[in-house]
């Protein structure tokens, strides 16, 4: 029997919906972009000067807040304005389709930050092995040193903080609301419609984790995003609550951001590689055995909770098949 939604929708029908809304919500966010940009810079710039003024006008430590805004509005329009209309379509008004109920507990939130912390083990001897290869190709190898230079100049720009109050906006702005948008968009809309229609978990689970890590656009961290991906996947696909996934993901920007403020009060130059766990490359096998036995124990820990979101579930469905 063919696959639906809620609403009737099949598979296929669910994607390209979601696909028209990210290529209007792109839309909407670079015209978005563009306007706080313009903010920045004088009125009297002209028009070929308009990206060399923004560009400059980003540097500027007074605009450090209206960046961090930006990127908020940024991963708003691109993440959870499709995920939160695409869910309403297909599935119904009601946010217990994204994967937002109050089936949680102390454990799945503890097991699932060990779950981000031995999934970062992997990171280090991951990227290295990245370079490695990389550094082979002379093109691709350029396009990634590119990028790692633009990221590491964003996260001078970003993680300048003088106070407590920089801090807990840094913490809501930068840690909380990307894993908010990110989790609801790659795993409660992408990946459970995938879920659903292939009836194939690890391959829906291994395909939504490849685009996160696509999306965050590096090479040489490229595979340990795509491991954080899977095994926030995991953590979705186990809990059936996008709660879990928000926390986990939460605390694991959170301490980034935490140590790049400490680093600001000591007026440190911020390096990228401050804040990455140095590890050898056989954290990975011990990361991995770490990892399966997390996940043994937040199946355990999660079976009455997935038993209570499975009856709402039932009586969501119920009601909605009642209503005209």
């Amino acid at each position: 029997m063919q696959y639906k939604s809620n609403k009737g929708f099949t598979g296929m029908g669910q994607l390209g919906i979601l696909l028209v809304l990210i290529g209007g919500c792109v839309i909407i966010a670079t015209i978005v972009q563009i306007a706080m940009g313009m903010q920045m810079i004088p009125k009297n710039t002209g028009f070929n000067g308009i990206e060399k003024a923004i560009m400059d006008a980003i540097k500027k430590p007074e605009n450090i807040n209206l960046m961090r805004w930006m990127q908020f509005f940024n991963t708003f329009f691109l993440f959870f304005v499709p995920a939160f209309i695409y869910s309403r379509i297909c599935n119904g008004k009601n946010i217990f389709w994204l994967g937002f109920n109050k089936y949680i507990n102390g454990f799945q939130i503890l097991i699932g930050f060990l779950v981000m912390f031995s999934a970062n083990l992997m990171a280090e001897p991951l990227a290295e092995f990245s370079k490695s290869i990389v550094s082979h190709f002379h093109q691709l190898n350029t396009l990634a040193l590119s990028l790692e230079k633009t990221y590491s100049e964003n996260v001078m720009i970003f993680s300048k903080m003088n106070d407590a109050s920089d801090l807990f906006l840094a913490l809501f702005i930068m840690a909380f609301l990307p894993a908010l948008f990110e989790e609801v968009f790659f795993r409660a809309a992408l990946q459970n419609l995938l879920v659903n229609w292939w009836k194939k978990p690890i391959l829906a689970i291994a395909v939504s984790s490849l685009l996160f890590s696509l999306v965050h656009g590096s090479i040489f961290l490229f595979l340990s995003r795509a491991i954080l991906g899977f095994a926030l996947g995991l953590l979705y696909y186990k809990s059936k609550n996008i709660w879990v996934n928000i926390i986990a993901h939460f605390l694991n920007n959170g301490i980034i951001i935490v140590m790049m403020f400490i680093f600001s009060l000591q007026n440190k130059k911020i390096d990228v590689n401050d804040v990455e766990m140095k590890t050898e490359w056989w954290f990975i096998f011990l990361a991995a055995g770490f990892l399966i036995l997390l996940f043994k124990m937040f199946d355990k820990y999660s079976k009455n909770n997935k038993t209570k979101i499975e009856h709402k579930r039932k009586q969501l469905l119920e009601i909605d098949f009642i209503e005209p």
